[in-house]
């Protein structure tokens, strides 16, 4: 299982819209990577895998959760969720941490904080919290909970932003 977790790690950091350059660490279940060229830096973990009983309720995408700093544009610790199914536009999408419900926004396959205050809540309970869960409806209707352990996500989460320290 952990092996498979690495597996997916690896992948979701290939798959990022630009390629990982540098590998700041691994942290728990959370990776660290800066990118000069663009610049940014972000840590970043898949979503955990789950036994599924019927394909109705798989993944259709590789699910997993950043936190992104671009310091040439000023913005530092953004959420950024992958989902693992796609969701219409306006729907709900709900973030859990520790007994906090976070409402985010976003549509297609993605979803983000709906503030930059939201971004600082989230991050902070992301740093005490042992796991935490996005929850939404796909495009079918059918509800679905990506799961993350949050293990190594708040080392993860400093070395990105200390790697990103050099790029400002």
């Amino acid at each position: 299982m952990r092996g498979l977790k690495w597996g997916l790690l690896a992948v979701v950091a290939l798959a990022a819209p630009a390629l990982a350059k540098d590998s700041l660490g691994v942290f728990g279940d959370w990776g660290a990577f800066r990118d000069q060229q663009v610049p940014r830096c972000y840590a970043i973990s898949a979503a955990l895998a789950e036994a599924r009983s019927n394909s109705a309720n798989r993944p259709t995408q590789a699910a997993f959760a950043s936190i992104g700093t671009w310091p040439k544009s000023g913005v530092r610790s953004q959420l950024h969720v992958r989902l693992s199914r796609r969701i219409p536009a306006n729907k709900a999408i709900a973030l859990t941490l520790a007994g906090q419900r976070f409402d985010l926004t976003g549509a297609g396959g993605d979803a983000w904080a709906q503030d930059r205050k939201m971004d600082a809540a989230i991050v902070a309970a992301m740093r005490s919290a042992p796991s935490m869960s996005v929850s939404a409806r796909d495009l079918s209707g059918r509800r679905f909970t990506d799961r993350y352990n949050l293990a190594g996500a708040a080392t993860a989460m400093d070395a990105a932003t200390v790697g990103c320290a050099k790029l400002t």
